[in-house]
């Protein structure tokens, strides 16, 4: 896929019954790695069912590229003990995005994405026009873990002057995400 400057919030929801690594409990965050570019949560103390309902933003230079997530156990005193990663990527969410959908009335699932070999979704994932705007829901299992799945949302934002979700030349991708910043 072409190249779709933009910028994608990641909505991370909530972990569910993710591996404890401390015998106080775990204390996890989430950190999303895109094309150099690294957020992470916040902490949560002692649980390994956090709510975060936190948002964090990755500029998108090409939607083809895999975003990489990674849970952490954060320790005072020592390295932090992974709890656990997964990749997702954002390919449907972008064809559905380059469409007129317009005239949906708000609340219509546009499209569901299933699970497959490749990828680290646990369950399907409808993509939903809500209220003028696209909406992906998705439950990750997380990988090289015994357990623990991780629930985002996932919600595309424009860059301005390119509202008619243009394709751009990766040059000029790159000069509107710098200017953007």
């Amino acid at each position: 896929m072409s190249p779709l400057p933009g910028f994608l919030t990641v909505r991370v929801l909530r972990g569910v019954n993710l591996v404890s690594r401390d015998a106080t409990g775990s204390d996890p965050y989430v950190v999303l790695n895109l094309d150099g570019q690294k957020v992470k949560t916040s902490v949560m103390k002692k649980t390994v069912n956090p709510v975060w309902d936190e948002d964090l933003t990755l500029a998108v230079r090409d939607a083809a590229t895999p975003i990489k997530l990674e849970v952490f156990d954060k320790d005072t005193f020592s390295k932090d003990d992974k709890m656990g990663d997964a990749e997702f990527d954002i390919e449907a969410l972008m064809q559905m995005i380059q469409m007129d959908l317009e005239d949906i009335r708000s609340g219509t699932v546009v499209r569901t994405v299933r699970p497959g070999k490749h990828c680290c979704l646990a369950d399907e994932s409808a993509i939903i026009w809500e209220n003028g705007q696209l909406v992906q829901d998705v439950l990750l299992k997380l990988r090289n873990v015994e357990t623990g799945v991780l629930h985002l949302q996932l919600k595309w934002v424009n860059i301005p002057g390119n509202s008619e979700h243009r394709v751009l030349p990766c040059t000029e991708t790159d000069e509107m995400l710098r200017r953007a910043f």
